[in-house]
């Protein structure tokens, strides 16, 4: 029996996660917590409680029992995207996901297949479900129909080298967060050390699969701007190709006490691009839009 993944949500096309257009798969789970996470509802599986079936206005979800275990059941036709699951579940997860074999996921893509340049899996954190995505993007570089098309990971960095090395034959290119540079700092804001993140980007950088590397300026919360000398020191000794994206924080869809810090303004973003700039740092990609 081939592998199965659970996805949270499939955008047919995409030109934002990657180079050119692209079917972008977003799968559910993550390793980290981060307390500014914009799509926290990504972060936990479901554990099929159930707590979220009587609140639903449209009854688009069920319980079902399933081989004498319950199972929340979600009907897309039904619902209407209120996300009144997501503020209900105590977990802050998301009973709106579904279950891919690579067949099945073969088949979407190929719907597609005249629309985009490649494939990119995302999270959540795309690398918990790492065998699903070696089976898929073996695949796609074997099928004469779908050989052209680039398959990238967009992740955390939180993965062994033995994983990477894994997924490296049939891997085109990777995009990795840096989510802070101090140890400590990144731990605050994930629940998890960078010594892993690191380790990626070195490995990824070396087999010429490293496409972006990502900053999180976060004014006050995150040393993108204290550590600016170090950081430029570092993306300095990676290939000229990488791209450096810098993200603003901004509110949209974090919770908790993340809603009380200050989000990053384009005066503060064009402030510290100019900082990697005079440092040397070139390939600079800035955001587009600040909400």
């Amino acid at each position: 029996m081939g592998r199965v993944a659970t996805v949270n949500q499939i955008i047919p096309f995409s030109c934002v996660d990657g180079p050119g257009s692209r079917l972008v798969i977003f799968l559910q789970g993550c390793n980290f917590n981060c307390k500014n996470c914009h799509n926290p509802y990504t972060i936990d599986m479901c554990d099929n409680c159930g707590d979220c079936v009587a609140t639903c206005p449209v009854g688009a979800l069920s319980l079902i029992i399933e081989q004498e275990k319950p199972k929340v059941v979600w009907d897309s036709e039904l619902c209407t995207q209120c996300d009144t699951c997501l503020a209900t579940c105590p977990r802050q997860s998301s009973p709106k996901t579904r279950q891919y074999t690579v067949p099945q996921m073969l088949e979407l893509i190929r719907k597609q297949v005249h629309f985009i340049n490649g494939i990119t899996v995302s999270g959540g954190e795309a690398t918990l479900q790492l065998p699903f995505i070696i089976e898929l993007f073996k695949a796609i570089k074997t099928s004469t129909d779908l050989a052209h098309l680039s398959c990238m990971i967009d992740s955390n960095g939180y993965v062994s080298e033995g994983g990477w090395q894994q997924v490296m034959p049939y891997l085109d290119g990777a995009m990795i967060d840096l989510k802070s540079w101090q140890q400590h700092t990144h731990r605050y804001i994930t629940g998890r050390d960078n010594h892993r993140v690191f380790s990626s980007l070195k490995l990824l950088a070396a087999e010429g699969k490293l496409y972006e590397i990502r900053l999180l300026y976060i004014p006050k919360i995150s040393d993108i701007d204290s550590e600016v000398n170090a950081i430029a020191g570092y993306l300095n000794q990676l290939p000229a190709s990488v791209r450096v994206k810098l993200n603003a924080f901004q509110h949209h869809g974090v919770t908790g006490e993340a809603r009380q810090w200050d989000t990053c303004s384009e005066e503060q973003m064009l402030e510290l691009a100019a900082r990697l700039a005079e440092r040397g740092v070139g390939n600079l990609v800035l955001p587009n839009v600040y909400l």
